[in-house]
């Protein structure tokens, strides 16, 4: 024990003769490191690491202003290699600069790291509140603090919950089965606790907290992973007779998606995969977001063009953008979805809520404007979409009643469905053209197979690029394009 406690010692000790700048390099290398355990790559054990290290340099930390300076380094790191995928979208759009997205994805990640920075301040004063505490119970307290940010992470300022710590392990559907009971954030929370207990064997505990804190950590995955594979051992089948769904993915590149020439053609080309001849009879089609191009509300010659591909008795299900007209004719844009029956009428519609800030809406506008944002967002006729009134369920013939949501919607735990009804399934049309061949798609699909568990609802995705699946009550995919 007495040699642990030394290398501990020693190990501080370097920590604390590095220079400032080198500390925090060294943090910020850390947090790249955890975003290698994240979709798709899954390296899980290096969280083993970057942890530890963290929680060492802070555990060194001279002042609170340093403490909270490497949390923020350390999500600096984490969420510029978890969120580069933003840049991209950049590049699809004509009407924004191409060098703008390396901008706007770092500028996104260097707000972000200001939660890891809080958790970071936080730790340290409850250090200096509780000087003599266990280390067992200052490594807990930091997973607490990271799980906190985490959640209002994903709720301030609208949320961006995107790539919580605890999917790291959707790669295993036994391991995702607990978050049926306290969701991702609770197996977030589990996961940076385990990953920092090396802490305690370098600390100078003694008696079982040493080495039986990390004893118990890996009893707690065991048990996590024996209980969600019991469960999948006794998991029912999801699947409703008389429904054959067919999902259309035209993988129509973003940077066509919009242009007058294409228009024309990305419509018909979702109408041809429609008829294509099938093994079993479809009862229902559905299109992913903005599949139709057009305000399809106020045009009735395209929704017959779809009435004519709607198998009989059944619905073609699809994203397209809604126009209303508002006070002196100033135009109401959503970004909604349609059920179109065969004979072209609208048999239900949900408009999105929870909009994209700068990708649908420009927050702040009269401001930014000032700054020259004017043209950040150039939105369909000039104007921002406007979000829906609530989450809904539709009810349509033929189907279980559904919740809808489109495109990022789905990232939102706790926010998938409307509370009081019925719901047997999730519908998530999306569009995850802006991201390309990045880690982006296979994250937002991972944010919906923890959505499945959560609910214990089985989801369908569709997409115009990236990847469509059936997903079952228990977050397994069934199938995929």
């Amino acid at each position: 024990m007495a040699d642990q406690s030394q290398q501990g010692d020693r190990l501080e000790r370097w920590v604390i003769r590095r220079s400032v700048w080198a500390r925090h390099g060294i943090s910020f290398l850390c947090g790249g490191l955890a975003t290698l355990a994240l979709p798709p790559i899954y390296i899980v054990p290096l969280l083993l690491v970057a942890f530890p290290v963290l929680l060492l340099l802070l555990r060194a930390a001279p002042t609170r202003r340093h403490a909270a300076a490497l949390g923020w380094w350390f999500g600096a790191g984490h969420f510029i290699s978890g969120f580069y995928w933003i840049s991209i979208a950049f590049m699809v759009n004509d009407d924004v600069s191409d060098a703008a997205g390396p901008v706007a994805a770092v500028g996104v990640a260097l707000v972000m790291a200001v939660y890891p920075a809080l958790a970071a301040l936080f730790y340290v004063l409850w250090r200096r509140w509780r000087p003599k505490a266990p280390v067992t119970a200052d490594v807990l307290m930091f997973a607490l603090l990271w799980s906190v940010m985490e959640v209002l992470r994903g709720w301030l300022f609208t949320g961006f919950p995107w790539n919580p710590i605890g999917s790291v392990w959707a790669f295993s559907p036994a391991m995702m089965q607990s978050s049926a009971v306290w969701s991702v954030w609770g197996l977030g929370l589990i996961t940076v606790a385990i990953a920092v207990l090396p802490v305690t064997v370098l600390s100078g505990d003694n008696g079982w907290r040493r080495y039986g804190s990390v004893a118990i950590g890996a009893f707690v995955l065991v048990v996590l992973w024996g209980g969600g594979a019991l469960r999948l051992n006794m998991a029912s089948s999801s699947h409703v007779p008389d429904v054959q769904l067919r999902l259309v993915q035209a993988n129509v590149n973003q940077n066509e998606k919009w242009r007058d020439d294409r228009l024309s053609d990305n419509f018909t080309r979702h109408l041809a995969m429609s008829i294509v001849p099938a093994t079993k009879p479809v009862t229902h089609i559905i299109w992913p977001e903005t599949a139709i191009p057009y305000f399809i509300n106020r045009d009735s010659d395209r929704r017959a063009m779809v009435a004519d591909v709607v198998p009989t008795g059944g619905y073609v299900i699809t994203g397209a953008p809604r126009l209303e007209r508002g006070p002196g004719d100033a135009p109401i844009i959503g970004n909604s979805l349609f059920a179109i029956d065969d004979i072209g009428a609208m048999a239900g519609a949900y408009d999105k809520v929870h909009l994209v800030p700068f990708g649908e809406y420009l927050p702040f506008r009269s401001f930014l404007m000032a700054l020259g944002f004017e043209r950040f967002v150039p939105g369909i006729l000039g104007v921002d979409f406007t979000p829906g009134p609530d989450l809904k369920t539709l009810s349509l013939a033929g189907l279980p009643p559904f919740s809808p949501l489109i495109c990022y919607e789905i990232i939102f735990p706790g926010a998938v469905v409307k509370h009081g009804d019925a719901v047997s399934w999730i519908l998530n049309i999306t569009n995850d053209g802006w991201y390309g061949q990045s880690t982006g798609p296979y994250q937002h699909l991972v944010a919906a197979q923890f959505r499945a568990v959560e609910e214990g609802l089985p989801v369908i995705r569709v997409a115009g690029t990236g990847i469509s699946a059936v997903i079952d009550s228990y977050g397994r995919i069934e199938s995929s394009l």
